[in-house]
């Protein structure tokens, strides 16, 4: 099966920004409620509120938070690996001779 995921129809608010970027570091939602002082039920619909902007749907076949983050990383870079210290495996010497990250910028 092969997952729709579009662009984001809208730009991402703060807060859901930054529960993405800790959704995309492997919290749960009770971790991200704890971190950002909110309840769980508010970040367990900002999640739903942001997989509707990019056009994910759950269902039986589909774990929803693999696939928001694996969206909101591509439309927004991938600073998860920055934060881990994992180096980019999509370097490229860019225009003015540095190396840079094509995908991950």
């Amino acid at each position: 099966m092969t997952a729709d995921i579009t662009i984001s129809s809208r730009e991402l608010t703060p807060f859901e920004r930054l529960v993405m970027d800790l959704l995309c570091e492997g919290k749960s939602n009770a971790a991200i409620a704890h971190e950002t002082s909110h309840t769980e039920k508010v970040v367990e619909n900002t999640v739903s509120r942001t997989a509707k902007t990019f056009g994910i749907k759950s269902d039986g076949d589909t774990n929803l938070r693999v696939l928001l983050a694996l969206a909101y990383r591509t439309h927004y870079g991938d600073r998860a690996f920055e934060q881990l210290g994992i180096a980019c495996q999509h370097m490229e010497v860019g225009p003015d001779g540095r190396m840079i990250c094509s995908r991950h910028v």
